[in-house]
């Protein structure tokens, strides 16, 4: 069973909202390597397989700069099918110049970091086979060691890069809060995932389906860091993918009763975390 599919929450994809569309497309296609498949003056869908969005950008009418240290988006993350994948991805982005801000073994998977041109952060990844995962009773064993690059160059050195792969995932979000424990409580109690490692006080990673994460939380951006205002650059909200009706309605009646604030549209309903990140719950 793949972890981002029924019957997990996991996540689908995500929403920014952009000073510059034609230059944030042009960066995403360009170094990324995504199509896109819907455009608009002020809209764009982004995909990987020519089928499904996994990247939405909306250009703000009246932008403000990015706010440093507050909630919102850390980074978003790419989930390549393969080490091949991930080998040819990167020796792309070393052709390209673009600057890495990172590049990271986590046991579970082997990463690369880097920033779009409005500073929104970016990880794509490859995952180890579920079975290498080493677990302590309900943790997951994750580490940030130092990336093999050599050896993930090499494994894509006979693959040519022709852009994200088709069997592209949005594989996880990892996300500024405020403070962790009532935050915690929003994902856990109220949505439904299962706290599967922490690193301190300071992130907490959750998941369902015994995936390593599907969403990070942390309060790196300072305990107490305000939510972003409506004209700033960054997320906008992610698409939490909800099995059935059936569930999404039991979610919705948890999550009231912890008094979180629900709006609910056809095909989608709409909740603020308690550190004011926005998630979309579709079906």
């Amino acid at each position: 069973m793949s972890f981002h599919e029924y019957p997990n929450l996991y996540v689908e994809n995500v929403t920014l909202k952009v000073k510059n569309l034609q230059k944030m497309i042009t960066f995403y296609k360009e170094i990324i390597g995504f199509q896109v498949l819907e455009q608009t003056d002020s809209k764009a869908a982004l995909t990987a397989d020519g089928k499904t969005a996994l990247l939405y950008l909306e250009e703000l009418k009246e932008a403000e700069d990015k706010r440093r240290r507050t909630t919102g988006l850390y980074h978003f993350a790419l989930l390549l099918p393969t080490r091949e994948d991930l080998g040819a991805q990167l020796q792309h982005l070393l052709e390209s110049g673009y600057p890495l801000q990172g590049a990271s073994d986590h046991n579970v998977s082997e990463a690369l970091y880097l920033g779009d041109p409005e500073g929104n952060g970016i990880e794509i990844y490859r995952d180890r086979a579920a079975n290498q995962w080493a677990w302590e009773d309900e943790f997951v064993k994750m580490d940030t060691l130092q990336l093999d690059a050599q050896g993930v160059l090499d494994a894509g050195r006979n693959k040519q890069w022709l852009g994200l792969p088709r069997d592209t995932k949005m594989g996880h979000i990892h996300l500024h809060v405020a403070e962790l424990a009532e935050t915690a409580d929003f994902y856990v109690k109220g949505l439904g995932f299962n706290i599967v490692q922490k690193y301190g006080t300071q992130a907490f990673f959750i998941s369902t389906g015994k995936y390593h994460h599907h969403i990070g939380l942390n309060t790196w951006n300072g305990v107490g860091a305000p939510a972003p205002q409506d004209n700033n650059p960054g997320l906008k909200y992610f698409d939490l993918k909800v099995p059935s009706k059936e569930a999404r309605d039991e979610i919705a009646a948890r999550l009231e009763g912890m008094d979180a604030e629900i709006t609910k549209t056809n095909d989608a309903y709409y909740v603020k975390d308690p550190s004011g990140n926005t998630i979309r719950l579709v079906l």
